[in-house]
């Protein structure tokens, strides 16, 4: 009998050893931590030995004096697979997140893990970002912006990460650590690396020496060019070490490690005027590219026929584009960028004179209005995940980017439609930046059976754009999928110069190996990823890592992109016959996956194709759940007022024990029973709450539901409680609020929906929808809630058919007449224009939940806030607490994770008050930061109060 290989080899000890030595407990080396972050958005998977965290530059320069392999990787966004391995991966973006702003916001000190979108939003109370703009914004880092050259849609070439660096703390292969700002720095470099600063001074006079080089060179890096290296740093820069920084810029981690850069910053234009140009066919859209490119807009965005027909089936389309009957249309998504409103008008009225001159297929506008324009620019950045996502189950998607000059985009967009054809790729999109002659083009493939075609499809294409004057990649860099043709493209001068540059960096040539560079014509059609087919909730995922950053458990365990490639790799093992490993995997995900999943559903709210891997979690939990489990929780769900009332009476037990005992019994319960069951009780938790219970109430203005967790938790210290400040409120504006008579048997289902108690949830449902059909005259009165989660819980209570989808069965035609608002929202439009003028507080530290931003409260909390507060600060490191109703209690470890950075925030700030909008975010923020965090209502009612 044979036994089947196994899929997962085991890491190399002597390696290991190598690497405890030189940074002691950085390895992770569990079958989950190395397959799930084998996984990239590109479609080349590669297995790595381990995966080292290190904290610090100085560590990282110990690790490279071991002559160890390493690959860098911060955010996982890149396309090339420059940001995977089989050796060692470095993970960047866990403690390297360190961003400061100079100058008033001129220039930006930046670490590799920090997300771009996070410095943009520092940068932006100064009206400056960075130049680089690229699609991935949402979740990408500093470490691939810079190691990839990022551009993006308005940046061309004169803002990208080269163009706008100022220095940067560069980590090279022998240990030298070298900060390029610095007034010694020429002087370090010749003193620690002689022979690096010799040979760059001598390819720096070779290349100028050399008229063909200077003119190629000139050329290529005239347009958008991350092919090789940045040559043209040679042309473009004398010193060695600021020859050298450049280098590395575009570099993908093959020269060094760069700890820290310097950026300069451009202006964060705050009017904007924008539109869809829609034309018959995609050559009279190109053609009107040089009066469009005379009119100076920001950005000029490409969609094709496919593209269109992709961005109908948005929900952000508008009634034109959905209405748009497309065949061979192209559409260009123009913005013009300006600083005041005069300048824009003149801009506005320039386009105006210009559209009537254009063969428009369809009427077009520019509009200043936030949420159309939002709507434009979520349909162009999100088109490549959302034509990925929609590919057939089982197939990898590929996106490719070149560029050419401009006047010969339009031949080669016939170009790469006549290869489509030739080689069978259907559905295959062309999109990208217009103004600079940058394409990007999508193809769907099935690497097991028909990897012959894409390697003939790669070499067509590779002809064709250098037949064309233009470069094999323009954004995403060279990585391994363009390594084998830098030569075809450069020539053997310049390529000869290019490895002479990784040879004097990195002699042992252990940075990055098989990226960039190769002499392996087939290194391209290697290590190439096989998707397989696993659940529906998931299946249509592209592992971009959009969601990463927005996950609370991503410091801790795993996020939304890992818990998906997880699954594929546990059906891959389980499809090899290779139990041992499905067996290990299975037993991780259980902690790392399931129970550290706060289902808070942020990673829907940045996932492109709208995956909300809490779906599966609630699956997944509610198939490990035993019939007595889900008996018991039924049985709640009946009874429910008595068990709120047991739990109410256990804190106050608790509370009143001495605190040692209590979390001694606690740990002993959770040791017998289970971790995922019995929750940890600690001495910061409040005693038990108040008994919600019903008020009648005649020509009532709105039906109240105050939360359950009234009842659980007793109002934060020194304040009232939401639910008595919310009826304060409203009688002091003179509104009527009816609490229905069976209140205190009536939930908003969360806590049996996040647990995957499908029967509880729904007996749940039932009794709460015919009671708020009968409190509110059949819908006619609106349905209120004073915790945000619980909002969101009534809502998909009362609306949605089934428990799959977080919802009840029965009759949900009469429960969607339901209106069920959240008391933030009420007060804002029906309260607060009928109170006195508030006392407002100095300042304020403001936690939005997850769920008032599923609920698009922000707007709501926001004129509340201001109205308490005259100064309002949403801290840095915002983000989910992860408190999730009970995760909080059950893995306390996972609220303490969510919540560092935003507690580092608030404690370097001074704020006179703290406050959020849910009971359990308050106790999660109050936990981390030690300050006392109330409703924000609780907070209105004080500065309201006639005698405060």
């Amino acid at each position: 009998m044979t036994h089947p290989e196994p899929r997962l080899s085991a890491p190399d000890p002597t390696v290991l050893s190598a690497v405890e030595a030189a940074v002691p407990g950085i390895a992770r080396t569990r079958a989950s931590d190395r397959l799930g972050m084998a996984h990239d958005a590109s479609h080349y998977l590669l297995t790595p030995q381990a995966v080292l965290v290190p904290e610090s530059a100085e560590q990282v320069a110990a690790l490279m004096r071991t002559g160890l392999p390493l690959t860098f990787r911060s955010g996982g966004t890149s396309l090339s697979g420059q940001g995977v391995s089989e050796h060692l991966l470095v993970d960047t973006r866990r403690h390297f997140r360190g961003i400061e702003v100079l100058d008033g916001g001129a220039r930006v000190r930046v670490q590799p893990g920090a997300v771009l979108r996070q410095v943009n939003a520092r940068l932006a109370v100064h009206g400056r970002k960075l130049g680089p703009d690229p699609a991935s914004e949402s979740a990408c880092t500093i470490g691939g912006v810079v190691a990839n050259n990022s551009s993006g849609m308005t940046c061309g070439t004169h803002a990208n990460t080269y163009r706008t660096l100022e220095s940067m703390t560069l980590v090279l292969p022998s240990g030298t650590v070298l900060d390029t700002g610095a007034p010694d720095a020429e002087e370090r470099l010749r003193a620690l690396e002689p022979d690096l600063a010799a040979g760059l001074e001598r390819l720096r006079d070779r290349v100028r020496g050399d008229a063909d080089s200077v003119r190629r060179i000139t050329a290529q890096f005239a347009i958008k060019n991350t092919m090789g290296y940045g040559l043209n740093s040679f042309l473009d820069h004398d010193s060695p070490a600021q020859i050298l920084a450049h280098l590395v810029i575009g570099s993908e981690g093959t020269l060094g490690f760069v700890a820290e850069a310097v950026l300069r910053t451009v202006p964060a234009h705050p009017l904007a005027a924008t539109g869809l140009l829609v034309f018959p066919t995609l050559r009279q859209a190109m053609a009107a590219m040089p009066g469009l490119v005379a009119a100076r807009p920001a950005a000029v965005e490409l969609l094709d026929a496919e593209s269109l027909r992709v961005a109908q089936t948005d929900q952000k389309a508008d009634e034109v584009l959905r209405t748009l009957a497309v065949k061979d249309h192209a559409a260009l998504l123009v913005e013009w960028q300006e600083p005041d409103a005069d300048l824009l008008g003149a801009r506005e009225r320039a386009a105006e004179e210009l559209f009537p001159t254009l063969p428009l297929a369809a009427p077009a506008r520019l509009s200043r209005e936030s949420g159309g324009r939002a709507a434009l620019w979520h349909i162009r950045k999100g088109l490549y995940a959302s034509v990925a996502g929609a590919r057939p189950s089982g197939t990898t998607a590929l996106l490719e980017d070149v560029a050419v000059p401009v006047a010969a985009l339009a031949d080669l967009c016939d170009d790469l439609t006549g290869l489509f054809a030739a080689h069978r790729y259907e559905r295959s999109v062309i999109f990208g930046h217009a103004k600079d002659g940058n394409l990007h083009f999508m193809l769907n493939e099935r690497f097991d059976t028909d990897l012959e075609r894409y390697a003939d499809f790669t070499e067509d294409m590779v002809e064709a754009v250098l037949g064309r004057g233009g470069t094999l990649k323009a954004e995403h860099g060279t990585g391994r999928v363009m390594a084998p043709f830098v030569r075809r493209q450069y020539g053997d001068e310049l390529y000869e110069v290019m490895c002479e540059v990784k040879r004097l960096c990195d002699p042992a040539g252990t940075l990055n190996p098989g990226v960039l560079l190769t002499d392996d014509p087939r290194a391209h059609l290697r290590d190439l990823k096989s998707v397989v087919t696993v659940e529906p909730e998931v299946d249509r995922c592209v592992e971009c890592g959009y969601c990463e950053p927005v996950c609370p458990s991503r410091d801790l365990t795993t996020t939304p992109r890992q818990r998906i490639v997880l699954r594929r790799e546990l059906a891959a093992a389980h499809e090899a016959g290779d139990d041992a490993l499905a067996r290990q995997l299975e037993a991780e995900y259980a902690y790392d996956a399931v129970d550290t999943c706060a289902v808070d559903g942020m990673c829907a709210t940045a996932c492109p194709v709208l995956i909300n891997t809490g779906d599966l979690t609630k699956r997944l939990r509610a198939e490990r759940h035993g019939r007595a489990a889900r008996a018991g929780w039924k049985s709640a769900a009946k009874h429910w007022k008595g068990v709120t009332r047991a739990m109410d009476l256990a804190l106050d037990t608790a509370a009143a024990t001495p605190p040692k005992l209590s979390e001694a019994a606690a740990r002993a319960a959770r040791a017998l029973i289970g971790a995922d069951t019995v929750p940890q009780w600690s001495r910061d938790l409040p005693r038990g709450g108040r008994p919600r219970r019903p008020a009648p109430a005649e020509k009532a203005d709105a039906v109240y539901v105050p939360s359950c967790l009234n009842t659980l938790f007793a109002p934060a210290d020194g304040g009232p409680g939401v639910m008595a400040a919310f009826l304060r409120l409203a009688e002091r504006a003179g509104l009527r609020l009816h609490v229905p008579k069976a209140i205190g048997g009536l939930c908003c289902g969360t806590p049996w929906s996040s647990k995957g108690f499908a029967d509880g949830y729904d007996a749940m449902g039932r009794r709460v929808r015919d009671a708020l059909l009968r409190a509110s005259d059949g819908g006619r009165v609106p349905i209120v809630s004073d915790a945000a989660s619980c909002t969101e819980g009534f809502h998909r209570l009362t609306t949605a058919a089934s428990v799959g989808s977080s919802a009840p069965t029965g009759d949900s035609g009469a429960s969607s007449a339901l209106q069920v608002l959240d008391a933030v929202a009420f007060t804002a439009e029906h309260i607060l224009p009928r109170l006195p003028a508030a006392r407002r507080l100095r300042s304020l530290a403001l936690h939005p939940t997850c769920s008032s931003t599923h609920l698009g409260l922000d707007a709501a909390i926001t004129q509340l806030a201001e109205a308490i507060a005259e100064r309002v600060v949403v801290p840095d490191g915002w983000q989910c607490c992860a408190f999730a109703g009970d995760r909080g209690l059950l893995h306390p470890e996972l609220t303490a994770s969510a919540t560092r950075a935003e507690a580092a925030s608030v404690a370097a700030g001074d704020f006179a008050a703290h406050a959020s909008v849910n009971r359990t975010c308050e106790l999660g923020l109050t936990r981390a930061t030690g300050k006392p965090y109330h409703h924000l209502l609780e907070l209105l009612d004080q500065a309201t109060a006639e005698n405060p």
